[in-house]
């Protein structure tokens, strides 16, 4: 979605001429984009040699190309003006892997590291990139990141339903009480956005920073073991 002063453009990421049009729209009506909220995404969980291809598509389709893409669309404009801000909504889970949510992380990783290259490209023209980094929010995000498990009979079944169980409960278990409502993002946002030096990346909740902490101290064999204290691996 892109707004003017007068308008509101409904915008589909993975749509090349409904991004290039409301692209146009904007700048035809501002003189180009001053800032870029990349917000679209979502969570495609299950174990990853069992996620159909067509949804790893989809997945990197809406949270990577299409924002790659809004990127490039507004970037002339903003340069022509030396003058502009690009916020990428990412999340805790760009800077460290869940069981059974691979191609999610995949796509996050993916986010973090385009936007920190961007950033550097940019900033010689006046344009600040920032990253929006969340750990729990409060939303329907995770009733439909269980809904995108593939359950079945395979070998990775009770891994699955486990995952989901797990993430059902993140979100409407206890563990919701360590989550933050979305004003929490929106403020953040809102930061990278009027900021006179806008932060690389604002992590959100208290949660989300403890994880990076202990991901960033522990050796990965050490993560793996704290993972499998939380989850069934598959096989045995």
């Amino acid at each position: 979605m892109l707004t003017t002063t007068n308008a509101t453009f409904t915008t589909d990421v993975l749509d090349e001429a409904s991004m290039a049009a409301a692209v146009r729209a904007v700048e035809e009506a501002e003189g180009a984009v001053g800032v870029l909220v990349n917000n679209a995404g979502y969570s495609q969980n299950g174990a990853v040699e069992a996620v159909p291809m067509d949804r790893v598509r989809r997945q990197f389709e809406t949270n990577v190309f299409g924002l790659v893409r809004m990127c490039q669309l507004v970037l002339p404009g903003m340069r022509r003006q030396r003058h502009g801000r690009i916020v990428n909504l990412s999340s805790m889970g760009g800077r460290l892997t869940f069981p059974g949510g691979g191609m999610y992380h995949a796509t996050k990783h993916a986010v973090e590291a385009i936007s920190d290259a961007l950033r550097f490209e940019v900033r010689g023209f006046g344009i600040g990139v920032s990253i929006i980094e969340p750990g729990l929010i409060k939303t329907e995000f995770g009733r439909t990141a269980v809904g995108s498990i593939g359950r079945g009979d395979g070998p990775y079944a009770d891994f699955n339903q486990a995952v989901a169980e797990k993430t059902a409960n993140a979100y409407e278990g206890p563990m919701a009480r360590m989550g933050a409502s979305p004003d929490a993002v929106a403020r953040a946002v809102e930061r990278a956005i009027t900021s006179r030096r806008p932060r690389p990346r604002y992590v959100i909740t208290a949660g989300a920073r403890a994880l990076l902490a202990t991901h960033g101290v522990l050796p990965d064999r050490a993560w793996d073991a704290m993972m499998r204290s939380q989850f069934p691996q598959p096989g045995r």
